[in-house]
């Protein structure tokens, strides 16, 4: 049965970040992600997880100056050692939320590439920086993730397909790197939502949704998500599927969705 992981950056907006936790709990979640833990200290962050009964799914990397528009900074030449100490930063949040047998991914959101920069050149650099953060997050059992991101959404994102992302897990060569699976990025770039799932389900590690248009709860667009989540059950996807998606209304009554898949809570 599909698990559902709630992402704590866009649900439950109605209440201050550290209240979102217990939100969680409460409306029948088990695990909980979202985008950036680096705001708040990992005390308090473990503090919430260990409070209500919840295991840490994900988190991404430091992505750069989000407010001025950065998109993650993995293939920006000169910004390297700004990356590594970025994937140090995250190491200290994977030990203090990690879970006994499940150590949190780690997504890295590898940037746009800027005007007039050199695509051969950016991808070497995302090569390179992708082969040391798998390398450090692998010493401690941790899978990083790589998330092709929809044109439309981030015009001038580097990586926007899964199969270009499958080639770059191929040329890093780390066992441990693997692709974010996004069912709306996809729908909005290419479609084929479950052909794409089921080539490449070996080099998937995380899979998240929303519908389409508006980025809204399953059941507000186009997408058949009963249809799509039971075919992922069927191919044995074991991962959690990550509610990333804006509630339109409120978040509890967004929940509303999950009962047509016969789901008692959306753990």
């Amino acid at each position: 049965m599909t698990q559902f992981a709630a992402n704590l950056t866009l649900l439950f907006q109605e209440k201050p970040f550290l209240e979102r936790f217990a939100a969680a709990r409460q409306a029948g979640f088990s695990a909980v992600e979202y985008m950036f833990p680096y705001p708040y200290s990992p005390e308090d962050l473990r503090s919430q997880l260990q409070e209500h009964g919840l295991r840490q799914v994900l988190f991404n990397l430091p992505a750069g100056n989000w407010e001025a528009g950065e998109r993650g900074i993995a293939v920006l030449q000169g910004r390297q050692e700004e990356f590594r100490q970025g994937v140090t930063r995250a190491l200290t949040y994977v030990e203090a939320l990690r879970d006994p047998d499940a150590p949190p991914l780690v997504n890295c959101l590898v940037g746009k590439l800027p005007a007039g920069a050199d695509a051969g050149e950016a991808r070497r650099v995302l090569v390179e920086n992708l082969r040391y953060a798998a390398q450090e997050l692998g010493r401690v059992g941790v899978t990083l993730l790589i998330e092709p991101i929809n044109p439309h959404d981030i015009p001038g994102f580097f990586l926007r397909t899964p199969g270009q992302a499958a080639a770059l897990i191929d040329e890093v060569g780390a066992d441990n790197l693997k692709i974010q699976y996004d069912l709306y990025h996809q729908q909005r770039t290419e479609g084929q939502l479950l052909d794409t799932f089921r080539r490449l389900q070996d080099r998937i590690g995380h899979v998240q949704l929303a519908d389409v248009p508006g980025r809204h709860q399953p059941g507000t667009g186009e997408i058949n998500y009963p249809f799509v989540l039971a075919a992922l059950d069927q191919a044995g996807y074991g991962g959690y599927v990550g509610l990333e998606y804006i509630p339109e209304g409120d978040t509890v009554s967004s929940l509303a969705w999950l009962k047509s898949l016969g789901e008692g809570v959306p753990t």
